[in-house]
């Protein structure tokens, strides 16, 4: 018996808009029965995010999280430190040392991978993959942009910043991802 699941077909891009990170398209597929459909897609090169996790001198855990404006939102979200791939060939581990230093102005000791998420599969084929920063040192931050510019870090109890996803005040996918991966790392000893 065939999966009909998998057996959807891609067969064509037509570009509709180009910008500077991501390029809209209207994708041309065919079903398992072969009949064609269309979808909008935003193709994009993917994203990064970091938790940037520091513990007090009492060994209490924290992060580090920025507050900036989204101009999608027209409002100030709370999140982990990211950003785009727009370095093409840079790895995300690279990419995740570069925005932590540009956004949060901390330097990576140590840098583990906690997962890659798609954020939006039903428009993007975007993938995020999220960090976990130990060992973090200040440096000069590099910020880019208005967004950048504006941003406020924002210090928080690890279990605080959990409480506030909890509640739905942290909603931003990659940092309620991030964070309850950290957390869950952390009540496993893997901290």
């Amino acid at each position: 018996m065939t999966d009909p699941v998998g057996s959807f077909r891609w067969v064509s891009d037509r570009l509709v808009h180009q910008g500077y990170v991501w390029r809209v398209v209207v994708a041309d597929f065919d079903d398992p029965a072969g009949e064609r459909f269309t979808r909008d897609i935003v193709r994009s090169p993917g994203a990064v995010g970091v938790v940037p996790l520091v513990f007090d001198a009492e060994g209490n855990p924290s992060v580090v999280l920025v507050e900036q404006y989204r101009p999608p939102y027209d409002r100030a979200i709370l999140e982990i430190p990211a950003g785009m791939r727009d370095i093409e060939g840079e790895a995300t581990d690279e990419v995740a040392r570069r925005e932590l230093i540009e956004e949060a102005g901390l330097a990576a000791g140590r840098l583990d991978l906690l997962t890659a998420i798609g954020p939006s599969p039903g428009m993007t084929d975007s993938m995020t993959t999220i960090y976990l920063a130990t060992d973090c040192r200040p440096v000069d931050h590099d910020r880019q942009g208005p967004e950048e510019q504006y941003m406020a870090l924002v210090h928080l109890p690890l279990r605080d910043a959990i409480d506030r996803v909890i509640s739905g005040e942290i909603f931003d996918a990659k940092t309620v991802v991030g964070l309850l991966l950290t957390e869950r790392r952390l009540a496993a000893g893997d901290g």
